[in-house]
């Protein structure tokens, strides 16, 4: 069995159980928005709001000095 397949697998067993352990809804309040998510779904929407800023500011050009 080719070991990306593994690897693949062992991810998913784990996204599944994490979002399984976290499915209690909660309340999001931010100023005057409230809107009531899953916690695996705040959490995961977080972590790729995150992997997409930090590849946001990677494109920013460095300065020489």
């Amino acid at each position: 069995m080719n070991w990306k397949v593994v690897v693949a697998g062992i991810l998913l067993l784990l996204i599944v159980t994490f979002a399984v352990q976290n499915y209690d809804v909660v309340e999001i309040k931010f100023l005057l928005w409230s809107f009531r998510a899953s916690r695996a779904i705040i959490i995961f929407l977080t972590l790729i709001l995150g992997f997409a800023l930090g590849w946001l500011v990677s494109l920013i050009p460095k300065g020489k000095g």
